[in-house]
């Protein structure tokens, strides 16, 4: 176990003392493979808990601990509380660890902590908003938002919602499910064409041939959701998963990134995918351009979010942003739909989403832009996964949507 505690330990470094993405620092992290899945469990499990986690040295410490042994207790506490592992086993291991790396004179605290913590039960926070925030590991100013946006029975449902499957998407010349049934995996059908819940799924040299791709559920959903036709602008488009699975929709397609970094990552996709019918483009969706005034039958404004719709799949999320950060966003939002809805012909739709389930950050910066752009009107859809029709456009919930909460909004040019 101490490798796996010591491979964790390096990932989680890297997230907390130089603000690594989690998957960036994964990435670049080597892992036994015979422990990643248990590694990762690790490493998502402590970012989901950190609010938790970081209430318990509160109570439990007289000092905050420094990061090293904050890191090893925190994954200690996981393992303990969340994954059930033997005490005396993660007690050994993190004393172990701790010497391993150095810190030799930690190990008596270490070893007294997680004993207290075992034996001791931490008293909750009083206020109703820091019992949540505690109870769920949501940071405040999102408990707070939640509570304003839907209220106390809803908002916990969000904040509890889970999801541990991986989705995976087939390309066009590929049946799907025989693939999987072929290869002996464990899977299940999404309500989306070539689309499969499948448990454990491991990557191999068919990811790499573009036989299949990883794609989230509600990625998947707002795909399925845009109408198909001759040209389309994906404004936000960087990896590239939606200019892809939308290839097949269209007979072109233009992806729009701002950083040239991930433009290179979106034309990557493209050829692993086939998919010849793709011009990435670096450029700032946020600022109008006169050259491609009414160009494309469908522009797709998948804009940069808060994330507070996927936050289990993205738990560094948590500990990144601010109450600042979502004001600053939903302003970046209206820029963006404001001037690549003059890139839509007369007759086209303008659709626009989020992984948010902040209203902040969705249907108010609909409301918004449809205030001042006449031109504009809403169309209904029809989903193929739960959701709830908002004042305008329709929000799809964690605990309704197979743990996915985004936004989804198709706009007409009348």
């Amino acid at each position: 176990m101490l490798n796996v505690f010591y491979d964790s330990y390096r990932i989680l470094f890297l997230v907390y003392s130089e603000g690594a993405f989690l998957k960036q620092a994964m990435s670049d992290v080597f892992i036994e493979e015979k422990n990643r899945a248990h590694t990762t469990k690790i490493c998502y499990g402590v970012l989901d808990r950190d609010i938790e986690f970081e209430y318990v040295f509160s109570k439990l410490c007289e000092k905050r601990p420094k990061q090293a042994v904050r890191i090893i207790l925190k994954i200690s506490m996981y393992s303990l509380k969340y994954l059930k592992t033997a005490p005396y086993a993660v007690v050994d291991t993190a004393v172990e660890l701790i010497k391993k790396l150095g810190k030799g004179g930690m190990a008596g605290f270490v070893n007294a902590f997680l004993r207290k913590y075992l034996s001791k039960t931490v008293e909750e926070p009083t206020g109703e908003t820091e019992r949540l925030s505690i109870k769920y590991s949501y940071p405040i100013f999102a408990v707070e938002r939640l509570l304003n946006d839907y209220g106390k029975e809803t908002a916990e449902k969000i904040m509890n919602a889970d999801s541990e499957m991986t989705t995976v998407r087939f390309n066009s010349d590929v049946n799907g499910e025989e693939y999987l049934q072929k290869k002996r995996w464990n899977y299940e059908k999404t309500p989306f064409e070539n689309t499969f819940f499948v448990k454990g799924f491991k990557r191999d040299t068919d990811f790499d041939k573009g036989v299949y791709t990883f794609q989230s559920i509600g990625s998947a959903a707002i795909c399925d959701m845009v109408e198909g036709g001759d040209s389309l602008l994906d404004a936000c488009a960087a990896p590239g998963g939606k200019s892809v699975n939308l290839a097949d929709k269209f007979a072109s397609v233009t992806s729009f990134e701002l950083h040239p970094h991930r433009v290179e990552l979106i034309k990557e996709y493209a050829a692993r995918m086939g998919k010849t019918n793709i011009s990435a483009i670096n450029k700032d969706s946020s600022v109008y351009d006169e050259r491609y005034k009414e160009t494309f039958d469908a522009v797709l404004c998948d804009v940069p979010c808060s994330g507070y719709g996927v936050v289990k799949d993205n738990p560094d999320i948590k500990l990144r942003r601010t109450e600042a950060d979502v004001e600053e966003i939903s302003a970046t939002q209206l820029k963006i739909l404001e001037a690549c809805s003059g890139y839509v012909k007369k007759g086209g739709y303008l659709y626009y989403s989020t992984c948010s389930v902040f209203k902040s950050e969705n249907e108010r910066v609909c409301l918004e832009f449809l205030c001042k752009h006449g031109e504009f009107a809403e169309c209904e859809v029809e989903p193929k996964m739960n959701f709830e029709k908002t004042k305008v456009g329709i929000s799809f919930l964690p605990h309704l949507s197979f743990g996915a909460g985004f936004y989804f909004c198709k706009l007409k040019r009348v």
